[in-house]
């Protein structure tokens, strides 16, 4: 009877632990999806046959967190040939 009792305990923590493993992970994504931040693109660029959102930031020598914030809305699985995308800008509040 200990025995079961013990297990059960131990998947309520796993559980518990997990809840909130996954509440902080959505707070700090909605925490950043929130925040209001306004982009000023010095230089913008008409993405090639090709281009995906890693490939630019290098060729830029962007990091790929740096790139997604300058183009805040941009949908890395769907960029089209001759879209503009920001490559040197900066973010204030």
């Amino acid at each position: 009877m200990a025995s079961m009792f013990a297990k059960m305990v131990t998947i309520l923590s796993l559980y518990l632990m997990l809840v909130v493993l996954v509440e902080s992970t959505s707070t700090l994504i909605g925490g950043l999806q929130e925040t209001d931040l306004e982009v000023t693109c010095n230089k913008v660029i008409g993405a090639q046959s090709g281009d995906d959102c890693t490939t630019i930031s290098k060729s830029f020598k962007l990091g790929l967190e740096s790139f997604l914030a300058i183009n805040p809305n941009i949908n890395c699985t769907s960029i089209f040939v001759g879209q503009w995308l920001c490559v040197n800008g900066t973010l204030t509040t």
